[in-house]
């Protein structure tokens, strides 16, 4: 009984090992698809920025704490980073109605179509990559990677 109890241990490591495995490769892929899309906004602007500015793209608006807080940089290269994108066009601030030592920030026409253009054309190519998913499976791939932001 306990060998079995073993091997299932083992079966299910070995699962989760190259579950991680591919997520690394998803991860790896990731920051080249950020750099080579952050190149296709402007040709200065920083993997960093890019993601900054998409997330503002998505969000409608932010502010400078919010950013530093969800991806966990500081804020003082936040507040760099702000200052390329709007340097570059793509980002424009104001300030906040109900706490003016803050700004916020929302993305430019500009930046909007910009992003808009490189969503739809990402978004068709995972759709052929999902295209041999069953909706079912591609429901339980969501849940699971929804679960993985949370760790």
């Amino acid at each position: 009984m306990q060998t079995g109890h073993a091997e299932h241990e083992q079966e299910v490591d070995n699962v989760l090992a190259d579950f991680q495995g591919h997520l690394n490769l998803i991860f790896a892929r990731a920051r080249t698809l950020w750099k080579e899309s952050a190149a296709r906004v402007h040709p200065d602007l920083q993997p960093s920025g890019y993601k900054l500015l998409s997330y503002v793209a998505r969000t409608g608006d932010a502010n400078a704490h919010r950013l530093a807080e969800l991806f966990g940089i500081d804020k003082s290269m936040v507040s760099r980073q702000i200052r390329m994108l709007e340097d570059f066009g793509l980002l424009e601030s104001r300030p906040d109605e109900r706490d003016g030592r803050l700004r916020v920030l929302t993305a430019t026409p500009e930046a909007q179509r910009t992003l808009a253009t490189l969503r739809a054309e990402y978004a068709e190519r995972m759709r052929a990559v999902l295209a041999e998913l069953t909706p079912d499976e591609v429901t339980a791939a969501s849940k699971a990677f929804r679960l993985l932001a949370e760790v």
